[in-house]
């Protein structure tokens, strides 16, 4: 404990570590203000009312996590940083399939950063007009809307507001990102995340005191602790391939063989991160999203269909069993969509490394490909386990469905990443002036901490 405040008190120390940590404090505090304020015209209530009764809104109880409750108490932040977020995943997803993306990511250099996050800004307006309709759109099929406001006035001003607030949340993520601490968008959606954790604690305590007692409370606290760092630890883990330097140039340009010097490329063991769930959680989106568009008898017949009900349920069973396959095919496919072991062969060839025992060229490409599924499977194994793990502790332990979605899936995931990386850059901004880190042993690896040869490529 002694240690651990006098590590605050470094931090305190450091001016501008000092600065970048109340600065980001700062943006925060404003984005959480915006979510409480209520778009005009709307009866925050009703929504509130309508979601507590479950049912077709299960699945938008994610979605009000991801903004922080802003969700359900239609505020100017209710779409909060998502629509961001998918603009992003569709810019990927096109820089592995679209060659003019691939020239802009890999061969334009800042450029074509700059180019690339000037089109995720325009499709994030895009997405958050289209967006910003459909949750009007559910708004007023929730009875939410005051009768007494003009349709043409009501849908044309917050349909500004909401798309306004997307556009300044987003610009609070990046003045985090440039002068405070962490990524910045990351941190917005975490905040979020973490807004909801106080309430569904709370509504959990008071079930299990009023039916299986405090020591079932302190089991599922023990429980959720236990979860937390397994995931830490799949996080972390990585499976290192060897290298080995066979000469480098010394002095004036001789080539001198380095023996001992070894460096390593990391395989990391959940590789695609969150991605697989999100778009897994894409798909499963579909049925219910079906039924609402077709309208008419026909749309209510669908929607009221067990089958398509099952499927729209994020507790049932049918849901679960197609969701854990989904996230480890998705595993599988974004991980060969980030690692590209005939990319990592040509490199190593260009800077006369090699893997001991593999020959240098297609051999190399196919033991990496090799090794890199050989880490998937687990990978994708545990990834499925953490997004079905909010249901399972839902029914078979009785936990309340906001407190279980902690338990896993992307909300876990994205907690964890972030809290990990955040700690990695103060402890690189504590260790740059040479004050003890955040831990006494081992190393915190985050993002920036992967100095090797495959941050290269």
């Amino acid at each position: 404990m002694k240690r651990f405040i006098e590590t605050l008190q470094n931090i305190w120390k450091i001016k501008d570590l000092r600065d970048r940590i109340i600065f980001a404090l700062g943006m925060i505090a404003i984005y959480r203000f915006g979510s409480y304020v209520v778009l005009p015209g709307v009866n925050p209530e009703v929504l509130q009312s309508a979601a507590g009764q479950g049912g077709a809104n299960d699945l938008l109880d994610l979605v009000n996590m991801f903004a922080g409750g802003a969700f359900n108490r239609a505020a100017v932040f209710a779409l909060g940083i998502m629509p961001y977020i998918t603009a992003s995943i569709i810019i990927q997803l096109m820089g592995f399939a679209v060659p003019y993306f691939q020239r802009l990511q890999q061969k334009e250099g800042e450029s074509g950063r700059k180019k690339i996050t000037q089109i995720t800004r325009l499709l994030t307006l895009a997405i958050t007009l289209v967006q910003g309709g459909a949750y009007l759109t559910y708004v007023r099929s929730q009875g939410a809307v005051d009768p007494t406001i003009p349709p043409g006035i009501f849908w044309l001003a917050n349909i500004i507001i909401l798309s306004t607030g997307t556009i300044f949340a987003m610009w609070l993520g990046e003045r985090i990102t440039d002068k405070g601490i962490g990524n910045g968008i990351s941190l917005l959606i975490m905040i979020g995340i973490i807004a909801t954790l106080p309430g569904s604690l709370i509504a959990e305590f008071i079930t299990q005191l009023n039916g299986g007692g405090l020591i079932i409370f302190v089991l599922e606290l023990a429980a959720l602790f236990f979860v937390t760092m397994v995931t830490v630890l799949v996080i972390q883990g990585i499976r290192k391939i060897p290298l080995q330097f066979a000469k480098r140039m010394v002095g004036r340009g001789i080539n001198m063989p380095v023996s001992g010097v070894r460096d390593y490329i990391p395989v990391k063991v959940a590789a695609a991160g969150v991605m697989p769930i999100i778009f897994a959680q894409a798909i499963m989106f579909i049925p219910s999203t079906v039924a609402q568009f077709v309208g008419g008898q026909t749309g209510a017949d669908i929607a009221t269909n067990p089958l398509v009900q099952s499927l729209s349920d994020p507790f049932a069973v049918p849901y679960n069993i197609i969701y854990f396959f989904l996230v480890v095919a998705f595993t599988f496919v974004y991980t060969a969509l980030l690692v590209n072991p005939t990319q990592y062969a040509d490199y190593l060839k260009r800077q006369n490394a090699f893997i001991p025992g593999v020959k240098p060229g297609k051999p190399t490409a196919d033991f990496i490909d090799t090794v890199t599924s050989r880490v998937t499977l687990p990978g994708s194994i545990f990834l499925g386990l953490i997004s079905i793990l909010p249901a399972v502790v839902y029914l078979l332990f009785g936990v309340n469905q906001t407190f279980a979605f902690f338990f896993g899936g992307t909300s876990l995931l994205i907690l964890v990443g972030v809290v990990l990386d955040t700690l990695q850059q103060i402890e690189s901004h504590l260790l740059m002036r040479k004050y003890d880190g955040l831990v006494k042993s081992g190393k915190l690896k985050g993002r920036s901490s992967m100095q090797t040869i495959g941050s290269d490529l």
